[in-house]
């Protein structure tokens, strides 16, 4: 089988399919990685051949990457231009292979269009988190607004409908119908439907625990546990992040996600809660000038550290919610503060919050008092800590991977 892999963009997008190409390649497939150029790195060093897609890292600054209804509009502009060399990269490919193309969900409009041109190519689609995938059943997140479980199903799919019309489908549907209509494509009109639409197989990214099967996510359907790939497996702490750790009582750590650029408010209120409540804390970003100038004895700024080898060490991890965080602290057992910004992170913080793992705090709201406050319900509490340690042991499941694929292969086949 020929696997054609493609992904947009963070690391923490990257990485699981790194995690499924490399377990393609170890069955004997040939496996081709369609990625950001920036991640070219992380995927030679995977053994995966590597083709590089533009991407423009300005977009990081951009004032509505994290807005809660506006980042969209950003995230879908800035992955066109990687998207829209999918096609003419397909086209190019021998006829004749038995191939799948397996697609992060914001390169399906791509991938429809691909299948047109070559006609038997098999397309899967991998959903990073829950809130890829609509749904009317609960917990229902629009965004960072909670529908209330008494809510009928009427009632939702008019609410799915009207989110769509007002925030979706006017910044996707020009770029997607102008490609479509230069191919001799017929329209569509509801950007949701039709990515849901396209794959013959789709893959959820995250075990039925945490998110069971719903009875309107697309069918045929393979579930997976978490995809936690990680490039340095052997990683150890620096000797300056041992030494702290050693010198006190477990920390708070701190992240806004790596790819957050805009989080100074975030670590100023991070800064004066933990020092109200007497507590050490780690600062994770790699982004130097968005802490305070200067840092109490209590307080370390790191660059990066490997979650998988921080967690076993802090007291809870405070984080935006990204889905590749979120599972790190489950598979650590460690209790988590959610401050999510945008994206999927308001329905994995809401997860999080129902599993009993953790406390949510919504990012506009963030100040010292409410981060605070919010700790308060984390650190140290043994109700939380007890569930934190059963969720852990979920982690000793098979991850699914072989499954996956032998239904990768399955497809393939003729």
């Amino acid at each position: 089988m020929h696997a054609v892999v493609v992904t947009i963009g963070s690391a923490g997008d990257l990485f699981p399919f790194l995690w499924m190409g490399r377990a393609l390649r170890e069955r004997g497939h040939r496996v081709d990685f369609l990625g950001p150029v920036q991640h070219e790195p992380y995927v030679t060093r995977a053994g995966l051949p590597f083709h590089g897609l533009p991407a423009d890292p300005a977009v990081l600054d951009h004032p509505d990457l994290w807005h809660p209804t506006r980042g969209f509009a950003v995230v879908w502009q800035a992955t066109r231009p990687a998207m829209a060399e999918l096609p003419a990269y397909m086209e190019a490919l021998p006829p004749g292979e038995d191939r799948v193309l397996l697609a992060h969900p914001l390169a399906l409009p791509e991938a429809d269009l691909c299948r047109a041109a070559c006609p038997g190519l098999k397309i899967a689609a991998a959903y990073l988190a829950p809130s890829n995938l609509p749904t009317v059943h609960d917990p229902l997140m629009l965004g960072p607004w909670r529908v209330p479980r008494w809510a009928p199903h009427v009632a939702r799919r008019w609410l799915w409908r009207r989110l769509a019309a007002s925030l979706v489908d006017p910044v996707a549907l020009p770029d997607v119908n102008a490609a479509r209509a230069a191919r001799g494509l017929p329209p569509v009109h509801d950007l949701v439907k039709h990515i849901t639409g396209v794959p013959d197989l789709s893959v959820t990214l995250f075990p039925g625990w945490f998110a069971p099967t719903q009875p309107d996510w697309p069918q045929p359907m393979i579930r997976t546990g978490f995809p936690l790939y990680d490039p340095a497996p052997d990683a150890a702490l620096g000797p300056e992040l041992q030494a702290f750790l050693a010198s006190g009582p477990p920390p708070v750590a701190f992240t806004p996600g790596t790819g957050n650029r805009q989080a100074g408010r975030y670590f100023e209120a991070a800064a004066q809660a933990t020092r109200r409540l007497g507590l050490r804390a780690i600062f994770l970003t790699p982004h130097r000038e968005q802490l305070p100038a200067e840092l109490p004895e209590h307080f370390l700024w790191q660059e990066y550290v490997p979650l998988k080898a921080l967690l076993p060490h802090v007291a809870a991890l405070a984080h935006h919610g990204g889905i590749g965080t979120t599972a790190e602290a489950l598979r650590a057992g460690t209790p988590q503060l959610v401050v999510p910004l945008a994206h999927d992170q308001f329905d994995n913080a809401a997860r999080v919050v129902s599993l009993g793992a953790g406390a949510s705090l919504h990012a506009s709201r963030v100040t010292a008092e409410r981060v605070a406050q919010a700790l308060r319900r984390v650190v140290g509490r043994e109700e939380v800590g007890g569930r934190c340690r059963e969720i852990r042991t979920r982690f000793n499941a098979p991850s699914g991977i072989d499954q996956l694929c032998a239904s990768l292969e399955a497809l393939a086949v003729p």
